[in-house]
């Protein structure tokens, strides 16, 4: 008898039908942790989940992560629920995830925090970019839904602290799958009015009730809008990356209308009080000025202005007097100068004084031609030196020394026998 054999396409085939038809692996719910997590550009993710002893292979398709809240990493301890089948080509059984719960924590908690630490990592909760909010505000835009505490809240409290400034309101939903995108849009709608500040927020609820205000297209939006953002997002312990982003975060709705706002009252007893003290100062300043008008107006320079001009003119007649004095003076002792040296025998005879120095001087003369050596040379007589020195007897030479003699046109070396 023939044996009959089978392709390995066909074995894999037959076990993958055997799971399928296994009704505790069509709907089943692993415990594990997750590792070599990989999202490929087709979209689809594959991870390992594993626990202490063991390991399976998993994915999670495109369509079924666009459910997800938060982003697996690895290392996160998970629930998922899935199917087990056989992926035919490589023979391998893997889990088909179609949902990821984090295990402990919910998948809103997760997804809150990372987004929290994605938008922070990028500076967008930084207070440098925080914009101030207007303290005397003409016009606020609200966005929030047109029913509801909320609006009400904000309404009243703006109009009890401070009636005159102008409410806008833009209507949104503020929970569901489509309330984020429409946030966004009347955030950017209300930047085309006129307006000083923009409060964004909701009444109080569950967190899945808040997750619009916790949604990164919505942080984008408050973060890059030109006017000044307050948010006011549920109770007091409510938080959302909203709160974050924003230029400023009121606890409640009705916080966010007193941070909007001013208090009317206390804007009038200020105006008061400046009022006041700027009166007072005018008061002051007038009383000071008159006294140092009637001070001025008593001086004598005003009562009489034509003593200025006296007492100006005695100054200048004393000073033309000493002008006149000195100017003569200077001229007497130049003239009292020139007579002297006009009468001086230098001017008269300077012939006579030439012929006075004349006289000493040829005398002098004579005397120098007497005690020149050269003379003496001319003469016949001869100059004897050893080493430069002049020698006067011949004691001073001996035998050996070199004898230098000069005549009246020359001089020669010898040396002493």
């Amino acid at each position: 008898m023939e044996e009959e054999y089978l392709t390995v396409s066909q074995v894999n085939a037959y076990i993958n039908k055997k799971l399928k038809m296994d009704v505790n692996l069509r709907n089943i719910y692993i415990k594990g942790e997750i590792s070599n997590y990989k999202t490929y550009p087709s979209g689809h993710s594959y991870f390992t989940l594993k626990d202490e002893n063991s390991q399976i292979p998993a994915v999670m398709f495109k369509g079924r992560k666009a459910s997800l809240k938060f982003k697996p990493e690895n290392g996160m301890k998970v629930i998922i629920k899935g199917k087990i089948e056989v992926y035919e080509r490589d023979g391998k059984y893997q889990l088909y995830a179609s949902t990821i719960t984090e295990d402990g924590i919910g998948n809103l908690h997760v997804a809150f925090e990372q987004l929290k630490k994605k938008l922070k990592a990028e500076g967008l909760f930084d207070e440098e970019h925080k914009k101030e909010i207007p303290k005397y505000p003409r016009r606020i835009g609200v966005v929030t839904a047109r029913t509801g505490a909320a609006i009400r809240d904000i309404i009243t409290t703006i109009e009890k602290r401070y009636p005159y400034c102008e409410i806008l309101v833009f209507s949104t939903l503020v929970q569901g799958d489509q309330a984020a995108p429409q946030i966004v849009r009347k955030i950017k709608y209300a930047q085309q009015f006129d307006i000083d500040t923009l409060i964004v927020g909701r009444g109080g609820g569950s967190i899945e009730d808040l997750w619009p205000f916790n949604e990164e297209i919505v942080a984008r939006a408050i973060y890059e809008c030109e006017i000044p953002v307050i948010s006011a997002v549920g109770h007091e312990i409510d938080f959302t990356i909203s709160d974050f982003v924003a230029d400023a975060r009121a606890p409640t709705p009705t916080g966010a209308g007193m941070i909007a706002v001013p208090d009317a009252s206390e804007v009038k007893y200020k105006m008061s009080q400046l009022t006041g003290r700027l009166n007072k100062n005018i008061t002051d300043l007038v009383t000071q000025n008159r006294t140092k008008l009637t001070h001025i107006s008593q001086k004598q320079i005003l009562k009489d202005p034509e003593s200025i001009y006296e007492i100006k003119g005695m100054h200048l007649d004393n000073l033309v007097t000493k002008l006149d004095f000195t100017s003569k003076n200077i001229i007497g002792e130049n003239k009292n100068r020139l007579l002297h040296l006009k009468n001086k025998n230098v001017l008269k005879n300077p012939q006579e004084i030439i012929k006075m120095k004349r006289e000493p001087y040829l005398r002098n003369v004579d005397k120098l031609n007497v005690l020149n050596p050269l003379l003496t040379l001319k003469r016949g007589y001869t100059l004897a030196k050893v080493e430069g020195k002049v020698v006067s007897s011949a004691k001073d030479v001996k035998s050996g020394d070199e004898l230098d003699v000069e005549f009246n046109d020359g001089a020669i070396n010898t040396r002493v026998i």
